[in-house]
């Protein structure tokens, strides 16, 4: 088994550097920049990106200043940049690493991500760790308590499932979770505020943050219930299409179990309905569920909270990665990037040494990675 961890925790070296790669050679090719970035600030142009840029503030301030005739030839190469001292670009340029060719930048990328430092934001004057740590315990919440609640309820469900196939159970629950994977998460969320959080009808649940004001000075068990009524309306929207996936791949797990030669054996032994589900058919049909944890577990913590980040004003990394993308933050972006794929390869690892708890059956020694 140590043997197989180790080969699998060498394969996250090139899996990362291949992503990586990958998308530095997708963001030279990308139109603007920081640079441009700080140009269309200065001109005026600037209508992209989110309005929380605060930094280039000493550029910009020096920059009206700074416009001189001769710089049209050099820094040509930047849209809007026609008329600013060629000098001013060129520091802009040193400011933002640009001044070193594209191999060297990318090099020197890999360098620091590989000792976790991924340097300071190009907008903020705030390190990206320290960026991460500030958004990480909304993502947190919510990718965590999102997976939770859906293996815990989507897992019996499904065994109920099978063991009612067919019946008016079966076509009810599955109706209700069809409608519910059919709408959209933002729009739910939405009624969601319009219903209970001050919109036309009730005033019962806060739009903003994990936490209410003086959080820090509330008894200790106030402090939780005020952390889950901050939670409620938004894993309830996360979590309304995240129940039928997991649902009726239990469901449809557990049939194709159920019906096999084993189980009819079990049952002719005189073997109770319940060790037989959940001694016998429990362990062989999870490991298809426990399959997709890597993928849920993922969709909930990043990319599945960034409208529901927006709409009930959580400032997680799921929102922090879209507001650098779209502000070109390229340390922010790369920085993210990195630990959404380190925590992903993690997870998988993670799932595939879960199949030998569950089936000791299963012998990851004996296999070629």
């Amino acid at each position: 088994m140590s043997a197989y961890i180790a080969r699998r925790i060498l394969l996250m070296i090139p899996t990362l550097l291949g992503i990586l790669f990958v998308s530095f050679i997708v963001v030279q090719f990308a139109p603007g920049g920081p640079v441009e970035r700080v140009i269309a600030q200065l001109s005026g142009a600037d209508t992209g990106g989110s309005s929380r840029i605060s930094g280039g503030g000493d550029f910009a301030q020096r920059a009206p200043g700074q416009v001189g005739a001769g710089g049209d030839a050099i820094n040509s190469k930047y849209r809007g940049a026609q008329g600013l001292d060629p000098d001013f670009i060129k520091k802009l340029e040193v400011q933002f690493g640009f001044d070193k060719p594209a191999p060297e930048r990318f090099l020197l990328m890999v360098w620091n991500f590989a000792r976790f430092d991924f340097g300071k934001s190009y907008f903020r004057d705030v390190s990206v760790i320290q960026l991460i740590k500030e958004k990480l315990p909304v993502s947190i919440s919510l990718g965590i308590w999102l997976t939770l609640i859906t293996y815990l309820i989507s897992i019996p469900l499904g065994i109920r499932k099978a063991v009612k196939d067919g019946t008016r159970f079966d076509t009810w629950t599955s109706t209700v979770l069809v409608l519910g994977y059919a709408i959209p998460g933002f729009l739910f969320a939405i009624l969601l505020i319009i219903l209970f959080a001050g919109g036309s009808f009730f005033n019962w649940f806060p739009l903003r943050g994990l936490t209410s004001d003086g959080w820090s000075q509330f008894p200790w068990y106030w402090k939780i219930l005020d952390y889950f009524w901050h939670l409620t309306l938004p894993l309830i929207a996360m979590g309304l299409g995240a129940f039928t996936t997991m649902t009726f791949l239990t469901k449809n797990s557990f049939l194709d179990e159920i019906r096999k030669q084993y189980v009819m054996t079990a049952r002719a032994k005189g073997c109770s309905e319940g060790r037989v589900l959940y001694g016998h058919v429990f362990r062989n049909a999870m490991l298809i569920v426990i399959a997709g944890f890597p993928g849920t577990f993922i969709h909930a913590f990043f990319s599945g909270s960034l409208l529901i980040e927006t709409i009930f004003s959580l400032d997680g990394l799921g929102l922090l990665s879209f507001e650098s993308v779209l502000n070109r933050d390229y340390p922010v972006v790369f920085g993210t990037l990195y630990i959404f794929s380190l925590v992903g390869l993690v997870i998988n690892l993670i799932s595939d040494l879960t199949y030998m708890w569950i089936d000791p059956r299963i012998d990851f020694e004996a296999r070629e990675v």
